[in-house]
């Protein structure tokens, strides 16, 4: 007999006296955990958000719905971008501000190298953790493939607050779908060696710039 089917004989002797129709067991022990730690306005969870962001090494700039597309230009600038990946369903009002500065379009057939050329990436996101300071991108029209967010050493992303910010992992997860390729960031790529000498851009951008984005302008 297997450790295997030595495991599943002693499961099958010890529900051997269960009634059929016992509490199944999703439902037999209460579960009430807290899905945050502490009672926190909109606005104290966003800053939050920002201040675990830049704990992080992020870079965080805030701004209105109409002040966006100037941010992202000077963002680039400021980068000396002269090349940006956009994917297919990035809000074309983003960019329109970002005079000089070539579109590169998500494309399938892209190589890593041909990535690797481009000076920037941006995105928007699917929800951003405040506890964690993490952003995490499901892959939608307005984030792209994978791969255009780890391979260009720049990445500049969208989120929209506070509709796209909530306080925790668990307030997270039921907006998540876990069949998309889900992509977890809180802060730049970065590793250490066992001398815990830090070493930022190993396996995804060396700067992350994060737009926290409210929803609408001042007076308007």
């Amino acid at each position: 007999m297997s450790s295997r089917d030595l495991i599943l004989a002693r499961v099958r002797r010890a529900l051997a006296d269960v009634p059929a129709d016992d509490t199944p067991y999703e439902r037999a022990v209460p579960r009430p955990y807290a899905t945050e730690h502490g009672d926190r306005t909109a606005e104290q969870t966003v800053d939050l958000l920002a201040e675990n962001l830049a704990d992080y090494r992020a870079l965080v700039h805030r701004c209105t719905t109409g002040e966006l597309p100037g941010t992202l230009a000077r963002l680039l600038a400021g980068r000396g971008a002269g090349s940006v990946l956009v994917p297919p369903g990035l809000p074309g009002a983003w960019l329109a501000e970002a005079d000089g500065v070539e579109h590169v379009p998500d494309a399938a057939g892209s190589t890593a190298h041909e990535l690797d050329r481009v000076d920037s990436v941006v995105t928007g996101c699917a929800v951003a953790i405040a506890e964690t300071g993490t952003i995490v991108l499901d892959g939608s029209p307005d984030q792209g493939r994978r791969r255009i967010t780890l391979v260009p050493d720049h990445h500049v992303c969208v989120v929209r607050v506070p509709e796209q910010v909530v306080s925790s992992v668990p307030q997270a997860l039921p907006r998540l779908d876990p069949a998309r390729p889900l992509t977890w960031i809180s802060g730049p790529s970065a590793t250490s060696d066992i001398e815990l000498d830090r070493v930022e851009g190993v396996h995804g951008p060396r700067t992350l710039e994060v737009v926290l984005v409210s929803g609408a302008d001042e007076g308007k």
